[in-house]
């Protein structure tokens, strides 16, 4: 049976966050001995993934913007690197104006023939909403962890979004470059599909894009996935 809806996982499953993020950092910046600018980029993610691994322990919501500049002002003061506040948010701001993978506009629309298209990002709702205007990105909605109060992989956030589609998680599959992401999505009986990123990080060796046999679908890219499930 072919799920009903696809939720996509954004940064890094449909976008390219270290292409992007890098080239902004360049630019804001500048040219510095000092500033290996991938090495930077992937710092900053690290940081991003470890305050939302912390993030159930705090009282209140903290957007991922505030987590992203929050990592950034202390990287940026850890490096000696001087930045004024406007500079900070445009770094912070790229976050919000990645680029789609060339693969992910042609086979979204594709599989949006034939399938409810969704986000399920740990981004915020602004945000996304602004990469998906950026990218031109044919989604029929966007959930977000901030709609839930819990970022993945906390089971809140799947559920939320199986029930505002208003499906059995079973019609469901989750889409993901990440494994984290779509072995907790199939713990609550969503199908998934796993997508390998090899550039995610600028480096292949630094990217999982092991096929497994755990999940119902294992893709090169959306026009893969497209192929796999028929449409």
């Amino acid at each position: 049976m072919r799920p009903t809806a696809l939720l996509f996982d954004v940064q890094g499953t449909a976008t390219d966050f270290f292409g992007t993020v890098r080239r902004a950092v360049v630019r804001v910046i500048g040219d510095r001995p000092e500033l290996d600018p991938s090495d930077f980029v992937n710092r900053w993610r690290a940081a991003y993934r470890a305050a939302l691994e912390q993030a159930p322990q705090q009282d209140g919501w903290r957007t991922v913007h505030s987590v992203y500049r929050t990592a950034l002002d202390e990287m940026l003061a850890a490096d000696g690197i001087g930045l004024g506040d406007t500079e900070r948010e445009e770094l912070a701001f790229a976050w919000q104006q990645l680029d789609p993978w060339p693969d992910v506009v042609p086979g979204l629309h594709r599989l949006r023939k034939h399938f409810v298209l969704a986000t399920l990002s740990n981004a915020d709702v602004r945000a996304v909403v602004n990469i998906t205007a950026h990218g031109d990105l044919p989604w029929h909605a966007v959930f977000t962890a901030e709609m839930a109060g819990a970022f993945k992989p906390d089971p809140a956030t799947y559920l939320m979004a199986a029930r505002y589609l208003g499906l059995d998680p079973d019609r469901i599959m989750m889409v993901a470059s990440h494994k984290y992401d779509i072995r907790a999505a199939a713990e609550l009986g969503l199908r998934t599909a796993f997508v390998a990123r090899p550039m995610e990080f600028g480096d292949p060796a630094l990217a999982d894009t092991a096929y497994s046999d755990e999940f119902d679908v294992n893709a090169a890219d959306f026009l893969d996935l497209a192929d796999q499930l028929g449409a």
